[in-house]
C-alpha cells in the first residue's frame, strides 16, 4: 500500500511540475503584439481636412423676470401662534417653513443675529399629514409695498421667501 501511495504522488508531483510552464512566452508575445501596433501607427498619414465653418441664424428670446408683485401673498386658515419674538402686523416675510422646532429655531436665531426683527410661529395647519408647522418670518410691516421690499430683498439669500397676509 505504501509503494502504491508513493508512485501515486511521485506521479502526481511529476504533472504539477511538468505542467507550469513559464509564462515569459506570454509576455513577450503580448509585448511584441504592443511593438507591432505602435509601428503601424506611426507608418499611417496624417490627412488635413478643412472645414468650413456653417453660420446659423440664432434667434435670441429676452428673458423677462417674472414680476415680484402680489403674486405670493398668503394667508394661514389655521391657529396661529407666536412661539417667540413680537407679535404679527398685517404682513410678514416668511423665509422658512419647518415641521421640527428645533430647526425653525436655528434660522429664527440666524436671522436674529442678522439685525432682523424675526418671529417665530406656530401653526396647526395639517400639511401632507404633518401638524404643527413652525414658520419663520424675518420681518413684518402694516403697509403692503414695505413687506414687498423686504420679501424682494431677502430672496437674495431665500429664494422661497413669501408673504403671509394677516
Amino acid at each position: 500500500m505504501k509503494k502504491f501511495m508513493f508512485v501515486a504522488l511521485s506521479l502526481i508531483a511529476a504533472v504539477v511540475f511538468t505542467g507550469c510552464k513559464s509564462q515569459e512566452s506570454a509576455y513577450r508575445q503580448a509585448y511584441d503584439k504592443a511593438k507591432a501596433q505602435e509601428a503601424a501607427a506611426q507608418n499611417y498619414e496624417t490627412t488635413t481636412v478643412a472645414v468650413e465653418p456653417v453660420q446659423e441664424e440664432v434667434k435670441v428670446t429676452p428673458v423677462t423676470p417674472a414680476p415680484q408683485n402680489d403674486a405670493d401673498v398668503r394667508t394661514i386658515n389655521a391657529n396661529k401662534t407666536v412661539v417667540a419674538g413680537n407679535a404679527l402686523r398685517n404682513y410678514s416675510v416668511v423665509c422658512g417653513s419647518f415641521s421640527l422646532q428645533a430647526n425653525a429655531e436655528g434660522l429664527y436665531n440666524k436671522l436674529r443675529a442678522q439685525g432682523y426683527d424675526a418671529r417665530l410661529i406656530r401653526t396647526d395647519e395639517n400639511i401632507k399629514g404633518i401638524t404643527p408647522w413652525y414658520r419663520v418670518i424675518a420681518a413684518s410691516f402694516d403697509d403692503k409695498a414695505q413687506a414687498v421690499q423686504s420679501r424682494n430683498e431677502l430672496r437674495g439669500t431665500y429664494a422661497d421667501a413669501w408673504l403671509l397676509s394677516k
